[in-house]
């Protein structure tokens, strides 16, 4: 069985990949749980001075697996949704999404091919974002059926922008996403990877207690602006907002075989992802 999640060390980096490709590495509980676990083996490996965290293939990750998720959350006939075990359970994927924030040494995430929905409540806590040039984020469920759980948006891009992305839904592309400060770098597609791990191999030549110590006081300043709050009640929407009566319509769409016709009506208004080719766009 092929694993979801690829670990390796070399240089002095540690490379976490997923690897879901056929799926577009699309998240599941496993991928979340391996993401978080090889983040700790990085963290314990005293000869790793920095991190990479990618997706194997085109994609870095579409987001959430919805046939697995839906699969453990749609409600059955006669069963009341409860807003806590809901919470409990997507504030599980929360922590392990940020052992990344929480790890002292530096993590660099490649945003490659599409990096969309519950994909970027992970990447968005990485330290450094290098893109592809064809590359796009976004977080589309904003329009339907969800609500940022990590909430980094707002810490990473700044009010305005991130009201222009979250409220809209549209995705942003890399020219965009290193003009607004999103990402660190954008580099052609065969470069991107490369371009990552030169970086955090860099990282050797700087004391890891520095690196630690540095890290923990600029995440400090955002915490102390409230991040753990926001994804308390980010959490807590994003349940509510599954859970709407135009939410559950879309769902039963998805649950009755119309996935691909679900994703289109949510997106043809906007003309975006994969409706951008029509009306000759």
């Amino acid at each position: 069985m092929t694993e979801p999640v690829l670990y390796e060390e070399r240089d002095g980096v540690a490379i976490i990949a997923i690897n879901r490709p056929e799926r577009l590495n699309t998240l599941t509980a496993e991928v979340i749980e391996g993401v978080a676990d090889y983040i700790d083996k990085a963290t314990q490996a005293t000869d790793i001075s920095a991190i990479v965290l990618r997706g194997e293939g085109e994609n870095v990750s579409a987001g959430y697996d919805l046939r697995e998720f839906l699969e453990s959350s749609v409600l059955t006939e006669g069963e009341v949704w409860d807003p806590v075990a809901d919470y409990q359970s997507m504030s599980a994927n929360v922590r392990r999404f940020m052992t990344i924030w929480e790890c002292p040494k530096p993590v660099i995430g490649e945003v490659s091919g599409w990096a969309l929905g519950g994909a970027t409540d992970l990447i968005l806590c990485a330290d450094l974002l290098f893109m592809a040039t064809n590359a796009q984020i976004g977080y589309a469920p904003s329009r339907i059926y969800g609500t940022p759980t990590t909430m980094m948006w707002v810490h990473r891009i700044g009010l305005e922008h991130a009201k222009q992305f979250l409220l809209t839904g549209r995705p942003i592309d890399a020219k965009t996403a290193f003009r607004i400060g999103l990402v660190s770098h954008i580099c052609e597609p065969d470069e991107l990877s490369e371009a990552a791990e030169t970086e955090a191999r860099r990282f050797v030549n700087i004391p890891a207690n520095q690196l630690a110590l540095n890290k923990l006081l600029i995440n400090q300043a955002f915490e102390n602006m409230g991040l753990r709050t926001s994804q308390m009640l980010g959490t807590f929407f994003d349940g509510i907002a599954r859970h709407t009566p135009e939410a559950q319509e879309w769902v039963s769409l998805i649950n009755e075989g119309n996935f691909r016709d679900a994703v289109a009506d949510r997106d043809r208004p906007w003309r975006d992802y994969g409706q951008s080719s029509e009306d000759g766009e």
